[in-house]
């Protein structure tokens, strides 16, 4: 997901935030670009040829060496003493070959299902251990649950069962592969529950929540940071980096939040709560739950500042400023488990998706974040990372400590008045741009008609002449005979 920065801030076009492949739902730098469906499908892809191959390979190998035993017994054909230990030799070589490959394509090799059935048998150590008090309310909300689903809660309760017990025989495998392991339960049960059991999507939805607090509750010691991953060193380096950029102020970031409102620097500090607490959780879900708060938070101190909503625009480079001033600890870490256990429904639509995406992205930006990104010269942004210097620093070397607070307050109102400054400056500017605008277009208006004009001229008719009135004036009235006059005759 490529990373835009523009002088009137951060900006990820939202069309980014999606799968890349083009599906709709929300991708994910971890799963490069992709959803959790589209991802499985390549990586199942990808796994696939390689198995494939891997037996090219060692059918290949095999020929070569069938090969080289032809050649070599056509030539040693009368030594039957030496050919018959080269023939034990090839069948030990070719039994130790045939277990390698074997060994390489099953999920264990005998040994390891041999000593998988013996620790069958054995009591598992995380049932015999003490459970602790958030696994025991786990549990008891899980029953609780599932007796409200009358016969499927049976059903669930079997398949959750059986799926920890066959993720402890799988603690041997790689976390890419009990992640596999888990979203292929998840996406089982959601399937039987809508096929076989007829529940509404919503009712699903409310039991894939529990199905997976009920089992990551009891996996997250084992599956969250493993020591196999990389993980740790990931989040020394990220923690590293946010420590190297404290300098970084909301006005390079063009946040627009004011602290200096109260209700704004409650919603800030609500933010950082949120996102530092989630490390304290042990469920996906919840942790989402964390991320989608302190978003919340977000929304409200900007909608607060600028008394209107907040856009995506604004949302983005306020999340990486409350990331950068609360240092969340394990970031990676959690990043990536819920990456890996996480209903994957959960991360490719809704909000919570949504919100979990900007963070990849703001935790992408942080680790690439350079002079460009801040408006900074380069020289600045070198001194300000060394620690030589720091904007906040250079302020106040400017005041001695027995200045008088009102003087501070002036100079600070003066700072203010000069960002007004170079507002009103960018607002009259784009006025002038915009009044620029209407000229062209009215000119443009006004050419376009005269061209219509010309090809298509305008022909006024003169007016007919009227009709003259009956007792209008006539120059020939003279020459008509006087009217008559009325006679009377006596009789």
């Amino acid at each position: 997901m490529s990373l835009k920065s523009e002088r009137r801030g951060i900006h990820v076009d939202q069309s980014e935030l999606l799968c890349k492949k083009g599906c709709g739902y929300y991708g994910n730098p971890a799963w490069q670009g992709f959803c959790s469906k589209c991802w499985r499908e390549e990586y199942h892809k990808a796994r696939q040829k390689q198995i494939q191959d891997d037996w090219e390979l060692a059918e290949r190998l095999q020929r070569e060496e069938e090969e080289a035993y032809a050649s070599s017994q056509s030539t040693q054909g009368a030594q039957s003493l030496t050919f018959s230990k080269f023939e034990e030799k090839k069948s030990n070589e070719k039994t130790r070959k045939v277990t390698t490959v074997k060994k390489f394509f099953s999920a264990s090799s005998r040994t390891g299902a041999k000593k998988e059935i013996h620790e069958a048998k054995a009591p598992s150590p995380s049932i015999n251990r003490q459970v602790s008090i958030e696994t025991d309310r786990a549990s008891k909300e899980f029953i609780e649950f599932l007796k409200t689903c009358h016969k499927s809660g049976q059903e669930i309760y079997k398949q959750c069962k059986m799926f920890l017990e066959a993720m402890h025989h799988k603690r041997e495998l790689s976390i890419e592969e009990q992640s596999e392991c888990a979203q292929d339960f998840y996406q089982n049960v959601a399937e039987k529950l809508q096929t076989r059991s007829k529940v509404s999507p919503e009712k699903v939805e409310k039991a894939m929540d529990q199905i997976e607090k009920y089992i990551m509750t009891r996996l997250y010691k084992y599956v969250f940071c493993p020591e196999t991953t990389d993980d740790e060193k990931k989040d020394l380096v990220v923690q590293k980096r946010i420590r190297a950029l404290h300098w970084v102020t909301p006005q390079m970031l063009c946040v627009p939040v004011n602290e200096e409102i109260p209700e704004v620097s409650d919603m800030v500090v609500k933010a950082i709560t949120d996102i530092i607490e989630m490390d304290s959780k042990r469920v996906p879900r919840d942790k989402l739950a964390c991320i989608t708060q302190c978003s919340k938070h977000i929304f409200n101190a900007i909608k607060i500042t600028k008394n209107e909503p907040a856009s995506a625009d604004d949302f983005l480079p306020t999340l990486i400023y409350i990331v950068l001033k609360g240092n969340p600890p394990r970031l990676q870490s959690n990043i990536q488990y819920i990456t890996r256990f996480c209903n994957p429904s959960r991360l490719m639509t809704g909000e919570d998706g949504y919100y979990f995406t900007n963070l990849c992205c703001a935790v992408a930006f942080i680790e690439k974040l350079d002079a460009q990104s801040l408006n900074l010269s380069q020289e600045d942004f070198d001194r300000y990372m060394s620690g030589q210097t720091s904007p906040k620093k250079q302020e106040s070397e400017n005041w001695s400590s027995d200045v008088c607070l009102g003087v501070k307050q002036m100079y600070k109102n003066l700072d203010l008045l000069s960002q007004l400054n170079e507002r009103q400056e960018r607002i009259v500017s784009e006025a002038k741009k915009l009044e620029k605008d209407l000229i062209d277009w009215t000119d443009g208006i006004t050419k376009e008609v005269q061209d219509i004009v010309e090809k298509y001229p305008l022909e006024i008719k003169p007016k007919n002449q009227p009709l003259a009135a009956i007792d209008s004036e006539n120059v020939e009235n003279d020459k008509l005979p006087p009217p008559l006059q009325p006679q009377v005759y006596a009789g």
